[in-house]
Parts: structure tokens; C-alpha cells; sequence
């Protein structure tokens, strides 16, 4: 196998494998990001002396020629190539010769691997970014339009008051307000340049590391090249908890929506393509895909944890236990974007119940509605509250809740039933 480190001697093909492991298909993710790498790389080596202005200039139309071939999807990594940057500076020398080998002068794989991945982990976040903002836009969307409609909010699993629709929307709307700002902030954790900081000791070439900073985006250097090297597993960690904040909103609300959709509740509903039967109970219509979000997101949930147990107890320093990383967050970065894709889909296509409150069972979560109402009538609040709970005990409190609206209601404080602030917290994703 053809491997940047090999000094003449050759690994059995039992440690190749194991030793490489899932490398060879996980890389092919990266393989835009480290012809990007190159291309700054090799720019940078140009203005310090250590390739000619005609070396670049070759070097740049062969990096162009991989980067079409990653695009149109013809490249590949051959069968004896160790991983993608092997790959590259193969191809590289195949087509040029000995300037191909000048590419890897002044980096080393560590820092290599390094840039790939932020890169890479910068992209991934922005579409994330980009997927929670529609889905917010969706969410607020159905929180006015539904938000005269009443359903019961619970506590405990039991009734309790009146909510809405429109509140049940929005809320979930705000949460991801919160998770928008967390992986915002992942992204600026991840936005700095290890390229440069070589195996995590520099380099005695004079890299001009400000430079490649500049050419690919990044906020700043990672400065130190210890804490270049320490940044591997802390920034996947940090990507993880961000995906996290967002996983653990779709899980609840995929647990909401398994409990709405049952019967015994009946307070959503979806076309019957978007459910699935059983096999042999013809009225079933299972609320598959809620279920399927929820248990995704919790494998969601479990990867900052997976990352921490790999990367503790290790020096600083390259180790291989950091391989293992892309095996861990890749899958888990691909989950998060179907798990926002087909929640946005379900949403694009739910109805709700209008007539909820048709069903007497739900009168009781008026009790706190008809204690304010004789507060202000003058009655002393835990007189009234008392008073309230005698009828609902002797199973004689009434409440006319049919055909109620939340407007109906008089709830006017900020974030309320008939406050829901919805423009404000559009606001907060706008700055965001």
C-alpha cells in the first residue's frame, strides 16, 4: 500500500487493515477539503522560496484537475493508497513528477488531517445552521397560523392548563434559537488554522501561517502548535455538543408528536403515506418516523460522550486512538441532517385538531382559569383556589370551554397565549 510514512519496509496486510480501518471511505468526504488545503499550502510555499512561480503554477492546474474529478464524482482512491492525502500527491507525481513530491514540504500529515476536518466540520455546520433556520421558519409559521387553536398543556403527564398550538410552535421555535446560537459557536471554536503547526511541533521552514489563515477563511491561526495538536477530539467534541442542543429539541418534539398522534389523544394528524401499518391490526397507523427521529437523536446525544471517553487519559501529542473520530462524528453529522430534513417534511404536511375542546374530559384544565376569574371578582386567592378544588372534587365544576379561542382567554403577558412574541424571537434568530 502506497503511505506517506513508508521507509522502505511494509506492514502485513492484517495491520493494514486494522490499522486503516473505515480511513479509506470516510476520506472520500474530505477529499475537497484537503485539495483545498494544497492549494493554500502550496501558495504559501511559493512566496517563501520553496517552490518556483512555474512549479505553483503546475502544482495549481493539477490541484484543479482532482478538484473537478471530486466534483463530477470520477476520483476514487486506487486500491493500494492508504488514504486521501497519499492519494493526492500520487496523482500529483504521476502527472508532474518530482514537483508532485514538493507539496508535502513544511506540513505533516497531523496538521493535514487537522485543517481537512475543520474545514470540513465548518461546512457541515453551516448547512446545519442553514437546515435549523428553515425549520424555525416553519415552526413559526404553523405557531400563527394555529395560534387561536387550545390544547391542554401537561404536567406530569396529566392535565393541567390551556396552551395552544400556537405556544406548542413556537416554543420549539425558540428552543432551536438557543441551538443556533451553541453551534454558531462550535463553528468559531473550529474556525482557526492548525496548518502549519506540522506533526505539533512546527516547522523550521519559515511558514508564513498568517497567509494561509487568510487564503482559506479562518478567523486566526491556531498559534501554538502544541494546542493545534490538543485541538484534535476538543473540536469534534464541540461539534458534537452543539449537534446535541439540536437533537435533544427534535427528540422532544418527535416525543411530543408520538404522543399527540395516538388516539387516546388525537391532537395531530398526518396524511397516511407519512405513517406505516401493522401486519396484522388494520387500524393501525404508527407514528414510525417520530420514533425513528427520537431514537436517532439520542444516538445523536450519546456521541459527545463517545468522543470524551476516547480522547481522555491520552498525553498530548498525535495518538492513532484519533482515527477512530471520523467513525464517531461523521455518521452522527449525517443523522442530524436527516433527522432535520424529514422533521421539516412532517410539519410541511401536519393538521391539527380544531375541535379539542369538544371533549369534556378536557374542562379540568380550567380550574386555574376560573380561580383567577373570582381573584379578581375579590375573593381571596386561596379561597377561590379552594373553593375550585371542593367542586372538582364532588365532580361538579363546569367550565364552557366549546368553541373557546386563546384570545378568549385574556392572556396577555409577554410569551403568553395571546402574547406569543413571535416577531421578537424572529429578532433573535436574525441576529444570530
Amino acid at each position: 500500500m502506497a503511505t506517506l510514512w513508508n521507509k522502505g519496509t511494509s506492514a502485513t496486510s492484517a495491520v493494514e487493515a486494522f490499522t486503516v480501518g473505515n480511513d479509506r471511505i470516510l476520506d472520500l468526504k474530505l477529499a475537497k477539503y484537503d485539495v483545498q488545503g494544497s492549494k493554500a499550502h502550496i501558495a504559501m510555499l511559493e512566496t517563501i522560496g520553496l517552490l518556483s512561480k512555474d512549479e505553483l503554477s503546475k502544482l495549481d492546474a493539477g490541484l484543479d484537475s482532482i478538484a473537478a474529478s471530486i466534483e463530477n464524482g470520477s476520483f476514487k482512491l486506487e486500491d493500494d493508497v492508504e488514504d486521501i492525502h497519499s492519494q493526492v500527491e500520487l496523482l500529483l507525481t504521476k502527472e508532474l513528477g518530482e514537483i508532485g513530491k514538493k507539496i508535502h514540504s513544511g506540513r505533516s500529515r497531523n496538521d493535514q488531517v487537522l485543517l481537512d476536518i475543520r474545514l470540513f466540520l465548518r461546512d457541515e455546520l453551516d448547512s446545519v445552521c442553514s437546515e435549523t433556520k428553515e425549520l424555525f421558519s416553519t415552526l413559526q409559521a404553523l405557531s400563527e397560523k394555529h395560534k387561536e387553536v387550545l390544547v391542554p398543556g401537561y404536567t406530569h403527564g396529566q392535565i393541567a392548563m390551556p396552551s395552544s398550538f400556537g405556544l406548542w410552535f413556537g416554543a420549539y421555535a425558540e428552543a432551536l434559537v438557543d441551538d443556533l446560537t451553541i453551534l454558531k459557536a462550535a463553528r468559531k471554536v473550529i474556525n482557526r488554522n492548525p496548518l502549519g503547526s506540522a506533526a505539533g511541533y512546527g516547522s523550521s521552514f519559515p511558514l508564513d501561517r498568517e497567509m494561509t489563515t487568510r487564503l482559506l477563511g479562518f478567523d486566526s491561526p491556531v498559534y501554538n502548535s502544541i494546542a493545534a495538536q490538543l485541538g484534535r477530539g476538543r473540536s469534534e467534541r464541540c461539534v458534537a455538543s452543539a449537534l446535541g442542543g439540536i437533537a435533544l429539541t427534535l427528540n422532544k418534539f418527535a416525543a411530543d408528536c408520538c404522543m399527540y398522534m395516538s388516539p387516546n389523544y388525537g391532537f395531530i394528524h398526518f396524511p397516511d403515506s407519512l405513517t406505516t401499518g401493522s401486519s396484522i391490526m388494520p387500524h393501525k397507523k404508527n407514528p414510525d418516523v417520530w420514533e425513528l427521529v427520537r431514537a436517532r437523536c439520542n444516538r445523536i446525544l450519546a456521541c459527545e460522550n463517545e468522543i470524551s471517553l476516547l480522547c481522555s487519559n491520552l498525553p498530548h501529542g498525535y495518538h492513532r486512538d484519533y482515527q477512530i473520530l471520523k467513525d464517531i462524528l461523521f455518521p452522527v453529522l449525517e443523522m442530524t441532517h436527516e433527522c432535520l430534513g424529514i422533521t421539516l417534511y412532517m410539519l410541511q404536511n401536519i393538521e391539527v385538531n380544531t375541535g379539542i375542546l369538544d371533549n369534556p374530559l378536557y374542562e379540568q384544565m380550567f380550574t386555574v382559569e376560573e380561580v383567577n376569574s373570582r381573584v379578581l371578582n375579590g375573593i381571596p386567592f386561596r379561597e377561590a383556589y379552594k373553593q375550585v378544588g371542593k367542586e372538582v372534587n364532588e365532580g361538579s365544576f363546569k367550565y364552557d370551554c366549546k368553541g373557546l379561542k386563546a384570545s378568549d382567554l385574556g392572556h396577555t403577558h409577554i410569551g403568553s397565549l395571546g402574547n406569543l412574541c413571535n416577531e421578537q424571537i424572529a429578532a433573535l434568530m436574525d441576529n444570530e
